[in-house]
């Protein structure tokens, strides 16, 4: 009974310690995290990009591959863009901030279309890959365009 306790107490303990551990340390930890993050993304929609625009030739097995780690990916920046963390080594501009609902709304279109382009990627055809690449690129530009310095 008392190990039962223990370990209930201790899973407690770690599910109420969840959203501190969520938290980043200092501002620009999570300046750090989001670039790392975009990075990584970037890297690997490139090499998709490269298979839709010709550039290299066509791998599904890569491209499954490439648009699973982009689909990860995508979904990891977003809490890192949280209050306080629009200052230091950023290329992020304060319309992040400002106009908060509208960067939250382009981050959803473009994990919608990522959502696609995986399903694309995974259908081991070229066509459908650059079909829903455009998309997606546009859906990175377009949020690039509006809320990233040059």
């Amino acid at each position: 009974m008392k190990r039962t306790l223990s370990v209930l107490a201790a899973s407690t303990a770690m599910l109420a310690a969840t959203p501190a551990l969520a938290q980043f340390a200092k501002p620009e930890h999570a300046v750090e995290y989001r670039q790392g993050a975009m990075f990584v993304l970037g890297q690997h929609f490139s090499r998709l990009g490269a298979m839709a625009n010709g550039k290299v030739p066509f791998d599904a097995k890569a491209a499954a591959e490439n648009a699973a780690v982009v689909e990860f990916m995508s979904r990891l920046p977003w809490p890192a863009f949280a209050e306080g963390t629009d200052q230091g080594k950023t290329q992020a501009k304060p319309e992040i901030w400002k106009e908060n609902d509208k960067f939250r709304a382009a981050a959803t279109k473009m994990q919608d279309e990522v959502t696609k382009l995986v399903a694309a990627a995974r259908s081991g055809s070229l066509e459908q890959l650059k079909a829903s690449f455009g998309p997606a690129a546009q859906s990175c530009k377009s949020c690039h365009d509006h809320y990233r310095e040059k």
